[in-house]
């Protein structure tokens, strides 16, 4: 029988999402956040490829981005709303890491693999924050998918992709739980 660690467990049947706009400072200065980047950089990596990178921002950033947040949306004529609940998303956030999936060419690692590692940096990043004590949540939204603002706002190169943002601080009210997946409804058993 394998050795069980229950304490790792029982955080991953347990953990769980803090609300973005419950966040507040402080978040993790630079010496608390190195240990949650390096838990996150853990992750599968398929070629050891390190296909993906951090951009951490910090209010000075997240108040650019919030400003900038608000000329793309107007520039893509999105509905007032959409583009303010971005610009609060950045302008509430006490910090934000994002990110990138940054495929590198490979001839044995398909790019989708490369992504899905990139897909399993947020997860961990997410599950580190929150086992070192802080609230945090993994958004993205239509800015993190426009061009025009992740290579203006953020500097991402052609290729370059966000994966997610997570964003992080401290949580000023626990969430309510919320339904979870019937297991009976999405597991297929196959004994042959």
């Amino acid at each position: 029988m394998p050795e069980i660690n229950t304490a790792a467990v029982d955080f991953l049947l347990n953990r769980r999402s803090r609300p973005a706009k419950t966040l507040q400072a402080p978040a993790p200065d630079r010496d608390a956040l190195l240990p949650i980047l390096t838990a996150a950089a853990r992750t599968p990596d398929h070629g050891k490829l390190e296909p993906w990178r951090f951009i951490v921002l910090e209010r000075a950033a997240l108040d650019r981005l919030a400003a900038l947040a608000v000329e793309r949306g107007s520039a893509l004529g999105l509905e007032p709303e959409q583009v303010e609940k971005t610009r609060t998303t950045y302008a509430d956030s006490p910090l934000a890491v994002v990110v990138v999936s940054s495929p590198v060419p490979s001839e044995k690692v398909p790019e989708i693999e490369q992504v899905y590692s990139a897909g399993a940096v947020c997860l961990s990043l997410l599950n580190a924050a929150l086992a070192s004590g802080w609230g945090a949540n993994w958004l993205s939204g239509w800015a993190s998918h426009d061009r025009g603002f992740v290579e203006d706002g953020l500097g991402l190169h052609p290729g370059e992709a966000v994966a997610g943002i997570i964003h992080i601080g401290t949580e000023r009210a626990a969430p309510p739980e919320r339904p979870r997946p019937d297991l009976d409804q999405k597991t297929l058993w196959m004994s042959e």
